[in-house]
């Protein structure tokens, strides 16, 4: 047996597959597909203070390698979530943690002090890097002072694990990352998708009712990861790394690269029970190598004498 727990800054999970928010709905919609107790945790759709109609349809687009979505973070509204949802996510043994947006500073500390109120959440990931908002989000990404001031907002609000989601977009990453590091984030997680169009060339329109959208899927991967071996080597905190992740294979490369944890997004569309594949093919890979746990695998990216010196 293998030891496949990892820790995301005060938040122990079982192993290290973590289920995106916004592709893995409440969570409760997968119950059908998979059982809910193997995943390390599983982050729920974003949540605001109000109920949130998110964008106009279409809004999602089959691209190479990948997807393009615009959905506008459509959810029920935190109130809702904690009487409807939150009683059935309870049953299962399974890290909940809850993804939270606001367009206004105050509008994302009250989304995470109701959340604080209430038992069965065992963690907030604050989303300041979705790019299909017109107001928020991204935001608060692209910016690190900005990151930097709402990341300390929402630490005094809520005692839960706080994890930050940072967008590619913005300039400088791993400054971003310091930044949120310094103003009280547990762990960083990255990254969210992104920004791209698409165009139906017979009507010279686009294919998104709102022009752009986040891509995401395997077409991202090899930029997310080089941003996760960046953002783990600026940071002392645990890096959560997703991007394109679609396998055992795809995820370990994160791991290696310095993630504590990975989370499988646009995959779980394609394969509802994907994350138990992933978990299962990790713990294949450890007992192939001889390795005790997924802590010794963490960072272990083998970089030659002389690209250290030159970089």
């Amino acid at each position: 047996m293998v030891n496949l727990s990892t820790n995301t800054g005060g938040l122990t999970l079982k192993n290290p597959v973590i289920a995106a928010s916004g592709t893995f709905g409440y969570g409760l919609e997968y119950c059908q597909y998979m059982d809910l107790n193997r995943l390390g945790g599983l982050i729920v759709k974003g949540l605001s203070l109000n109920p949130h109609l998110g964008n106009p349809p279409p809004r999602i687009i089959e691209t190479t390698g990948g997807m393009l979505n615009s959905i506008g973070l459509q959810n029920i509204g935190v109130d809702a979530f904690i009487k409807e949802k939150l009683p059935l996510l309870r049953q299962y043994d399974v890290a909940i943690i809850v993804n939270i947006f606001g367009q206004t500073v105050e509008e994302y500390v009250k989304v995470a002090r109701r959340l604080s109120e209430v038992e069965g959440i065992n963690g907030v990931e604050i989303n300041i890097s979705c790019p299909n908002i017109k107001a928020g989000g991204i935001m608060f990404g692209k910016d690190p002072q900005q990151a930097g001031f709402l990341t300390k907002r929402v630490r005094e609000a809520t005692p839960l694990p706080l994890m930050v989601k940072l967008t590619p977009e913005a300039r400088n990453i791993s400054e971003v990352a310091q930044r949120v590091e310094d103003s009280g984030a547990d762990s960083i997680s990255l990254v969210n998708t992104f920004l791209g169009m698409a165009i139906d060339v017979e009507t010279s329109k686009p294919l998104l009712a709102t022009i752009t959208g986040g891509l995401s899927g395997p077409a991202i991967k090899p930029i997310a990861l080089r941003m996760v071996w960046e953002v783990a080597q600026a940071v002392s905190i645990p890096v959560v790394g997703s991007g394109g992740i679609a396998s055992a294979r795809d995820a370990l490369e994160f791991i290696i690269a310095g993630a504590q944890a990975v989370q499988v997004g646009t995959a779980n569309f394609i394969n509802p029970a994907i994350s138990v594949e992933i978990i299962e093919g990790i713990g294949k890979y450890l007992q192939d190598k001889k390795l005790k746990g997924i802590k010794q695998l963490v960072g272990s990216l083998k970089i030659p004498a002389h690209e250290k010196t030159s970089h």
